[in-house]
């Protein structure tokens, strides 16, 4: 449990990060954002879960990150 607060802390950390360092190109990235296809944000949404998954997969079983 102790793990997975701390992946949680620093998630936020890695997505609050760009709001505060570029606050004004963020704003500007989600009127672009407002302006898409739903159908494409959720193709990108998939493609980057299956990525992460992926990401996981392989620390969890190989010695790459030890």
């Amino acid at each position: 449990m102790k793990f997975f607060v701390t992946v949680l802390g620093l998630l936020m950390v890695l997505e609050g990060l760009p709001y505060f360092a570029f606050p004004e190109k963020m704003q500007a990235l989600m009127r672009q954002i407002e302006e898409m296809n739903p159908d494409y944000l959720r193709l990108v949404g998939l493609v980057s879960t299956l990525i992460g998954l992926v990401i996981c997969y392989i620390a969890q079983r190989t010695d790459i990150f030890s």
